[in-house]
């Protein structure tokens, strides 16, 4: 039986499912300021709220103080909790960080195939973290079977957004040949473009790959990393 509405009920619904999206936003923003001023209970009195009504982002938050501490004591539990809600509406960064909680057994039962499914789905919306860590994951055969050309595609897929750790781990690939033909020249780049971001281990390999190369394949190494856009 189809009831129908009085026109001023109808705009009365109109005008609250309006208002609606813009409250929600406004009071996730302010719960953002505190957090960014260092006032954890105001963020959590702003976020507690919209992650009870199902506010991934707010969850995402939450999970996060909880956590590290923030403004609660530290509880991988608690984290984990309202992680898994926001994972499960398809939030990108939690499901990355779902799959950590996982991979290092914090709040739950270490499981590597949980690990490698929440980092999968993160890492097929574009999530470079999540990418590189499942491309490791194949490479190693944890949580998944082993697969050293699956594990070039996803660290290929980081390393090309700028993640500096599956720079270094494709760089890796290059340089042993494994998912690849061997080219110390592609693993000399990439080393260098993940040590141009800080990560020591990367500079030590990208050395250690020049005992392997001649002067000349060094400065084609150099010029292809320097070709490629600034991180």
């Amino acid at each position: 039986m189809r009831i129908a509405l009085k026109p001023a009920l109808v705009a009365l619904v109109i005008a609250l499912s309006a208002l609606s999206a813009p409250v929600a936003a406004q009071d996730f923003d302010a719960g953002l300021d505190a957090y960014q001023r260092g006032d954890y209970a105001q963020a959590l009195n702003e976020w507690r709220p919209l992650a009870e009504q199902g506010d991934a982002r707010a969850q995402h938050k939450l999970g996060y103080m909880y956590r590290f501490g923030q403004g609660v004591a530290q509880d991988f539990g608690a984290a984990v909790t309202w992680w898994r809600q926001a994972a499960g509406q398809g939030y990108a960064k939690t499901q990355n960080n779902l799959g950590a909680m996982y991979f290092f057994g914090q709040g739950v039962t270490q499981d590597f195939g949980e690990a490698a499914k929440w980092w999968r789905q993160a890492a097929e919306q574009g999530y470079a973290k999540a990418q590189a860590s499942l491309g490791n994951m194949y490479a190693e055969g944890w949580g998944v079977a082993q697969d050293d050309g699956a594990a070039v595609k996803w660290l290929r897929m980081a390393a090309e957004q700028g993640d500096a750790l599956a720079q270094a781990s494709l760089g890796a690939m290059y340089a042993v040949g494994k998912g690849v033909a061997r080219d110390y020249v592609r693993a000399y780049m990439w080393y260098s473009l993940s040590a141009r971001q800080g990560n020591a281990a990367a500079a030590e390999l990208r050395d250690r790959a020049a005992d392997f190369m001649t002067d000349e394949q060094i400065g084609e190494a150099r010029e292809l990393a320097r070709a490629r856009r600034p991180i």
